[in-house]
């Protein structure tokens, strides 16, 4: 998983939880803030993995 590969689950995730926030649908706004989450993970993993190699 890339950088640029967690940044982007966090902005689909963004979209879908606004998504549901707009349409009342609970379950699409719950989702979108987990894969919100899981991307900032992919990305901090990624970073962490990139200094641990320096």
């Amino acid at each position: 998983m890339s950088k640029a590969q967690g940044k982007a689950k966090q902005v689909k995730g963004q979209m879908k939880e606004t998504t549901g926030r707009v349409t009342g649908n609970r379950k699409s706004q719950v989702e979108g803030r987990a894969e919100k989450v899981e991307g900032k993970i992919e990305e901090a993993a990624e970073k962490a993995r990139k200094n641990r190699d320096r």
